[in-house]
């Protein structure tokens, strides 16, 4: 291993020794100047966390949560520089985390929350006029070839738990009282300007947003959400992606209409 990788690792296991050949140009002790470094760093990936997923910490306590999150930091250290990138693995070591499995949406609660990480930082792109979709979609002929392109803060997320009313009562007070999350729920999260939105959805439109962003065309996309759900409604699906600026292009004919 390499000097570089040796300082890395220690700095993420709490065990580990100092790294050989430190020393400090004031003469203060190199182990005890490295444990200061190495706790700030320790810390500061919690914090990461703690600032990303904030409905995960909040259904399990801060004490539990900052624990679960040093094993991650420990078995996960940073691959990119980017601290708004650190932990899109999170969900899946939560769903293996043992001592977790009492809260049983806990990982998909963490994927919702990286899903609105993920939709903030998303390229900007310019999205069609709600109107001029319209005009355009109205009256054509070969409406099932068309290809709608949505805009890159588009996601979904698919649960067999409620996960948007469980983080829609953790924005609010009181909103615990009559939560129920035993039942399935979709997910779809887009950014509208500089404000993500969650919005609650059917599996049926999960699939047709999913296959939308896959490039599939209309006709294709309404298929395979009819097949995920007999109740799919493809106008309250597509009503809800324009009136929230969702479509940035439309392929027509194999041409694009900005």
């Amino acid at each position: 291993m390499t000097t570089h990788g040796t300082f890395a690792r220690a700095l993420l296991e709490p065990d580990r020794a100092c790294p050989a050949g430190l020393f400090s140009r004031n003469g203060a002790d190199p182990a005890s100047r490295f444990a200061v470094y190495r706790n700030n760093v320790h810390n500061g990936l919690i914090n990461a966390l703690a600032s990303a997923y904030p409905v995960t910490l909040q259904l399990v306590g801060d004490a539990f949560f900052r624990a679960m999150a040093g094993l991650y930091v420990q078995a996960h250290p940073p691959t990119s520089p980017l601290i708004g990138e650190y932990g899109s693995t999170f969900a899946g070591f939560i769903q293996d985390f043992e001592p977790a499995a009492s809260v049983r949406y806990l990982a998909d609660i963490a994927r919702l929350e990286r899903l609105r990480v993920r939709a903030y930082h998303a390229a900007d792109d310019q999205p069609l006029a709600p109107q001029a979709v319209l005009d355009a979609l109205q009256g054509r002929a070969d409406l099932g070839a068309v290809r709608l392109q949505l805009h890159p803060s588009v996601a979904t997320l698919m649960s067999p738990y409620a996960v948007v009313t469980v983080w829609a009562a953790h924005q609010t007070e009181g909103g615990l009282a009559t939560l129920d999350p035993g039942y399935a729920q979709g997910a779809l999260v887009l950014r509208q300007g500089l404000e993500v939105k969650v919005f609650a959805i059917d599996a049926g439109s999960v699939t047709f947003i999913q296959r939308l962003v896959w490039g599939e065309t209309l006709q294709t996309a309404v298929e395979g959400a009819l097949d995920a759900s007999n109740d799919f409604d493809l106008h309250q699906c597509l009503t809800l992606l324009i009136s929230h600026h969702a479509i940035t292009y439309l392929h027509l004919d194999s041409k694009v209409s900005p």
